[in-house]
């Protein structure tokens, strides 16, 4: 399994327009492929989306096969998408928050409002989505996790994904550090835009083989180690250093016929996704030394 470019984006769910500093929350848009490779900043997603749109006109203008990666969760546990949308099938999802989340051009969001919502959904109990800004209140929305009784909800505290990846956290989390679940709800409306265009397959719900595009969940943390010392030697923002490494390894593996095993992946990932690279960490650091 081959690409020609790869593009992996560090995501962020900022309420404002962001700096390019040392310091995380911010997006960072990373690019391999035969010539070498770049990194853009962007202070606002909507910027970077279309930054996004153009890499990938630009690449299937030139007749290059790309893989684009993203650091959120592309679904949630077994279960979320059909009591959420009646169908259990991640797409569903992205389309029911393509429309109830709203992302204005300098960054401010509904995010936690939405969450509280889906969480009103759930007679059950609190839950499942749980964490906010301290100061602020969402009815609905616990602050602390202890209390959600996912046994209750009928789902689990994360999916598959998590569970064989060290670290990566649970896409209920909506706020402090490490939270991805932010960050997927403000990024999944983007990937139901993405996956409108008849170029692109969003893996591991359709094959990777199936259009000259394949969008991936990612977790740059896989190189912490080698992420650590080139931003230390470099003096360069984490975010930047990961998305610079990330697709430098991933690159160099296609180019070395040596993905497929990235593609691998449990049934239950067909309904909650799966992270690219989830059990290879050792690989993907290998890989840096080839490129």
């Amino acid at each position: 399994m081959q690409f020609d470019r790869v593009i992996v984006v560090d995501w962020s769910a900022a309420n404002l327009p962001t700096s390019p500093t040392k310091l995380s929350n911010s997006i960072w848009v990373g690019c391999h492929d035969a010539e070498g490779g770049i990194e853009w900043h962007h202070r606002t997603r909507m910027a970077a989306e279309a930054q996004i749109a153009t890499l990938i006109d630009t690449a299937r203008a030139d007749g290059l096969r790309v893989l684009v990666g993203f650091d959120f969760a592309m679904g949630y546990p077994a279960g979320f998408a059909a009591r959420l949308t009646g169908s259990p099938t991640a797409r569903a999802v992205w389309h029911w928050l393509a429309v109830a989340i709203t992302d204005t051009p300098d960054n401010r969001n509904n995010r936690f409002a939405v969450a509280a919502r889906i969480n009103a959904a759930f007679p059950e109990g609190a839950g499942p989505f749980w964490s906010h800004p301290t100061g602020q209140s969402w009815p609905g929305l616990p602050f602390r996790r202890a209390g959600i009784d996912y046994d209750a909800l009928g789902l689990a505290m994360g999916r598959a994904a998590e569970a064989a990846v060290p670290g990566a956290k649970s896409p209920w989390m909506l706020f402090n550090p490490g939270s991805v679940g932010s960050q997927s709800l403000l990024g999944l409306p983007m990937i139901h835009r993405l996956s409108q265009r008849p170029d692109v397959a969003v893996w591991p719900f359709d094959p990777p083989s199936s259009a000259p595009v394949t969008i991936v969940e990612v977790y740059p943390s896989l190189l912490a180690g080698p992420v650590a010392i080139l931003a230390n030697a470099e003096n360069l923002p984490a975010d930047q250093a990961q998305v610079r490494l990330l697709s430098r390894a991933l690159y160099a593996l296609s180019q070395t016929d040596q993905l497929s095993p990235l593609f691998v992946t449990p049934p239950i990932a067909a309904e909650e996704g799966w992270i690219l690279g989830a059990g290879h960490a050792s690989l993907l650091a290998k890989a840096l030394s080839w490129a």
